[in-house]
């Protein structure tokens, strides 16, 4: 393929996302605000545990009211994300034959790195838990640990692709770029703050002397 005719796809791809629909620009700036909020939320509250205060002193009970909010800002943006889609121009993206199959098993794949990823860390450990104090006794390490580092991200981004692929909207593809690189931004505050905290809990528990 010469620059000529990867410029001219280019050119083709940009025409069809319309940025000035309120809707593309809702669900993008969503996208934003829940692993940046919940960063945020979740460093003062390790600081200050101001949930947990509000809770009476209950770091678990402080816990699930966190995770009800993560849940459901997650349900709203995926929601937003959906409206978005439809109000943008569609194309097909896959040859007919892959259409639906593609996005069908990307979709699958990627809730399944989703929903182990929960079960094996429990409500706690998936919903900064960590953040409250309650720390995990180790490391998560079977599926899918033992696939992806991150695989809640890795299939939460899948995800926003197979919607994409699934709709024929080639600015999803464009949002699940976007997706992915907030993703990698919220994965260099949130990856060595956790660390931290479970760095601290080796350091207090070898001066114990345990």
């Amino acid at each position: 393929m010469d620059s000529k005719t990867a410029g001219a796809l280019l050119n083709e791809f940009y025409s069809l996302v319309d940025y000035t629909k309120p809707s593309f620009q809702i669900s993008v700036f969503a996208i934003a605000f829940n692993p940046t909020a919940w960063n945020f939320v979740a460093r003062n509250e390790y600081r200050n545990k101001t949930i947990t205060k509000i809770f009476g002193g209950n770091a678990r009970y402080g816990t699930y009211f966190l995770a009800l909010l993560i849940f459901s800002f997650g349900i709203l943006r995926d929601n937003l994300y959906h409206w978005a889609l439809l109000d943008q121009p569609q194309k097909a993206i896959l040859p007919r034959e892959y259409a639906t199959i593609v996005p069908a098993v990307l979709f699958v794949v990627g809730q399944l790195f989703v929903i182990t990823s929960t079960w094996s860390l429990g409500i706690t450990g998936t919903f900064l838990g960590d953040y409250f104090g309650i720390l995990m006794d180790h490391r998560v390490e079977g599926f899918p640990f033992n696939v992806l580092r991150d695989p809640m991200y890795v299939g939460s981004t899948m995800c926003f692709a197979a919607t994409a692929l699934w709709f024929e909207r080639p600015a999803g593809l464009l949002i699940t770029l976007y997706v992915y690189i907030v993703y990698l931004i919220a994965l260099k505050f949130e990856g060595p703050f956790t660390d931290m905290i479970y760095t601290k809990r080796a350091e207090a528990k070898a001066a114990k002397g345990q």
